[in-house]
């Protein structure tokens, strides 16, 4: 292509935003197109009074995916985003009222379970990350940040470059079980399944490779003063830096499809954009669903099953003696339970888990006589025939704030800025109000996800409902599998470290520290 190519992207979040800037960084026109007025997509905040509370993603890791991605476009991303390592991944709760501190040391975890719950589930937990961290290093570079493989060229790539590895993980057994292996403490089990939830699935069906989400934080996790949204706000300066245009408060309906090939978007104001490509940073479900035009039904494929939903409440409360650290998980007494109701009864749990992101804590903010707080519990995806009932939330409200008050804490959840499954179906068109995309539930769940090319020409996907997943690394990284799809098939052959792995992006070694 002598021209230089033109690319529209539909969606200013994380998956979008880095698309967008490794394709203007290699030359082409590229033009953001965002409904909302901001930038971040489910990296959102919303106010309580004259503050911005984070009421999506808490948690940054991987930072290295986020340090290539700005390097690549001649920037420093911790000049761009105040960063600081947390001292501990999250402070644990249980209604008993033990407690457990979790850091990203080894050999600290290891002494804080063994006074937790003996010397034997201090073995197995060293057992345990150390299959965590052989996980991840057989499928960082073959299957998280390269583009979708098939089971046969997945197992290839392990056998090639770890074949040591291949027997870290059980793909066929699911995650509750095969935690089994290591810890007797049914706490601890409930503890580490709870990784299922990062990805919107139950640890009772997601598979066990999701243990590798251990040895992700003990890499590292980053705090960001001010909030996510910082680093939402950086992503949007870096595309704009490199030549991007992004236009906010314009919404598509639909995109144009022409002789079987995406040529563009229209807007809802009928203005039709032309474009060579479009990078769709939406769920997959609004393509599915004929959202955005009833030829695109099969260009992301079938209807995904949706994930876990949340039921959130933003608010600022006394700070007092409350015990938070940066992030909390307080559980409830029968885990079992929690995930029947959310995805066999498609109800709220009796006895939710909670997690409190405590915003402030620990990112060097001043401290206040209040503070920022985000509270989350699971729920079931939006119930179109029978949304959430008033009684059902207010039940919820009322367990949850109990079960902070036995930390000796009061929330007043009634005033908060509170999210349903329902808000979230009409913030996110076409995710049924899921938060995460399609579960990982099952051994063959993540290689049913949409990969960066649709089967329409001309388009490619990003976000956390399209591999390798949910999460905002892994959002970064499908932004920047789509923008290496776009670019080969474009002929776009500016400077750029894209392939400079085979089969993916630009990737250090999964033993290299990334403190620095």
């Amino acid at each position: 292509m002598s021209r230089t190519p033109r690319i529209v992207v539909v969606g200013a979040g994380v998956g979008g935003l880095a698309a967008a800037a490794r394709l203007a960084a290699l030359g082409a026109e590229v033009e953001v197109i965002e409904r909302a007025a901001a930038p971040g997509g489910k990296m959102r905040a919303v106010a309580v009074g004259d503050t911005l509370i984070d009421a999506g993603p808490t948690v940054l890791t991987m930072r290295w995916v986020f340090d290539d991605l700005f390097a690549a476009a001649g920037a420093d991303f911790a000049a761009a985003v105040p960063l600081k390592r947390a001292d501990a991944l999250a402070r644990h709760f249980w209604r008993s009222g033990a407690q457990l501190d979790l850091f990203c040391e080894l050999d600290r975890n290891a002494e804080a379970i063994r006074a937790f719950a003996g010397a034997q589930e201090a073995q197995g937990y060293r057992a345990f990350a150390q299959d965590a961290e052989r996980a991840y290093r057989a499928l960082e570079g073959s299957f998280i940040a390269a583009e979708r493989p098939t089971i046969p060229e997945l197992v290839a790539r392990i056998l090639k470059r770890r074949p040591a590895d291949l027997g870290a993980f059980s793909p066929f057994a699911d995650l509750w079980s095969a935690l089994g292996r290591y810890f007797r403490d049914p706490r601890l089990r409930q503890l580490f399944g709870r990784y299922a939830t990062y990805c919107g699935a139950s640890p009772y069906l997601a598979s066990a490779t999701l243990i590798l989400i251990a040895h992700v934080e003990r890499e590292g996790v980053w705090l960001i003063e001010g909030g996510m949204r910082r680093l939402s706000l950086a992503l949007a300066g870096l595309a704009e830096r490199v030549g991007a245009r992004i236009r906010y408060n314009c919404e598509i309906s639909r995109i144009v499809v022409e002789r079987g090939r995406a040529r563009g978007v229209e807007t809802s104001q009928g203005e039709r954009i032309a474009a060579d490509a479009v990078v769709f940073n939406g769920d997959v479900g609004a393509l599915s669903s004929g959202l955005l035009g009833d030829g695109l039904r099969r260009a992301a494929g079938k209807p995904p099953a949706p994930s876990l939903s949340a039921l959130t409440w933003a608010l600022r409360a006394p700070k007092g003696v409350a015990p938070w650290r940066h992030h909390n998980v307080l559980f409830g007494d029968d885990y079992a339970e929690e995930f029947d109701a959310v995805f066999a009864r498609n109800a709220l749990p009796r006895d939710p888990t909670i997690y409190v992101c405590a915003q402030e804590r620990e990112t060097g903010a001043t401290p206040g006589a209040d503070e920022p707080l985000f509270v989350l519990v699971n729920a079931p995806p939006h119930r179109p025939q029978a949304p959430l009932s008033d009684k059902e939330i207010a039940e919820c409200e009322q367990a949850t704030s109990n079960a902070v008050s036995r930390l000796g804490v009061s929330l007043d959840l009634t005033g908060a800025v509170r999210t349903t499954p329902q808000d979230f179906a009409t913030l996110f068109p076409g995710s049924r109000g899921a938060i995460y995309g399609p579960p990982p539930h099952g051994w063959r769940a993540s290689f049913l996800r949409a990969g960066a090319r649709a089967t329409a020409p001309g388009l490619y996907l990003a976000g956390g409902t399209v591999h390798p997943g949910a999460g905002v690394p892994m959002s970064a990284i499908s932004g920047e599998l789509a923008a290496k799809a776009a670019a080969a098939d474009l002929g776009l052959t500016g400077r750029s470290r894209l392939a400079a792995t085979p089969g993916g992006m630009s990737t250090r070694s999964a033993t290299t520290d990334v403190s620095g």
